[in-house]
């Protein structure tokens, strides 16, 4: 009886090894503001890297932090199990600020609407957006310069003025 004890045990404990060491299926490799001034957008990229396989139909759900205040922006991403790599971009957002933490939430969540896995990170830009024209600079696909920037009296209004909370 003390042996078949022993084999039981041993066999629990090998068996509890193989299992995965966590329920990650993604972790945050990178975050980042994108400020795009040819267009006059600026926007959170988060990327994740897959940590273990994804069921089919699963879907990325992001809320980004609103700087400009007001309800958070969320995404919808779906994600395929051949992706090594998920890159969640947020819509166009303004009044980032130098150095100010703001708050991102990923949720996993599978084709039952059951959640996988739930990150919180913050990304911090290394620039306020107030270097960006409040004018896209060019229009069209052929990066054409916008003629409500570039008059043709040879004058440039790049309409950088300031629409932000003061906060």
């Amino acid at each position: 009886m003390k042996a078949l004890s022993m084999a039981v045990l041993l066999a629990s404990a090998v068996l509890t090894g193989c299992q995965r060491e966590t329920d990650k299926f993604v972790e945050v490799s990178g975050r980042v503001f994108v400020f795009n001034y040819r267009i006059a957008i600026a926007t959170y990229v988060v990327t994740l890297n897959k940590k273990a396989p994804i069921p089919e139909g699963t879907v990325a759900i992001a809320e980004f932090e609103n700087p400009a205040g007001g309800d958070v922006l969320v995404t919808n991403e779906k994600i395929y199990p051949f992706w090594d790599k998920i890159t969640l971009q947020s819509p166009a957002i303004h009044c980032v600020k130098k150095d100010k933490p703001y708050a991102v939430s990923v949720r996993l969540v599978d084709a039952k609407g059951e959640t996988l896995q739930s990150l919180k990170t913050e990304v911090i830009s290394s620039l306020d957006q107030s270097v960006m024209p409040g004018k896209p600079l060019v229009v069209g696909p052929l990066y054409t310069k916008n003629p409500e920037v570039f008059k043709p009296d040879g004058t440039v209004d790049y309409d950088s003025a300031a629409t932000c909370p003061s906060t």
